[in-house]
C-alpha cells in the first residue's frame, strides 16, 4: 500500500457513503462511513465508492448483515 495523498477537504466534504449517506473521513488510503464503518478504497487517488468494494467493519461477515445491523440508520 503506498502513502495516502489527502483528498482536497472541500471535495472530501461533498462525499457521502452510497449506501448509508453518512459522512465519510479519510483513514489512510480509504474512506470510512460515519454510520457504519464501511470503508471505501482510494486507488490512485481516485475514491471508489462503490458498495460492492467497500470492506466490511470488523465483526459484520456479510453486506446483507451490515444491512440489517444498521436498518434505522440506512436511509430508503
Amino acid at each position: 500500500m503506498s502513502d495516502a495523498t489527502p483528498l482536497d477537504p472541500e471535495v472530501l466534504s461533498v462525499f457521502r457513503c452510497p449506501l448509508t449517506r453518512s459522512k465519510l473521513t479519510q483513514q489512510g488510503n480509504e474512506l470510512v462511513a460515519e454510520v457504519g464503518g464501511l470503508r471505501y478504497p482510494i486507488n490512485d487517488g481516485i475514491p471508489i465508492l462503490l458498495i460492492d468494494e467497500a470492506k466490511l467493519p470488523d465483526g459484520i461477515a456479510t453486506l446483507d448483515e451490515f444491512k440489517k445491523k444498521f436498518a434505522d440508520q440506512i436511509p430508503e
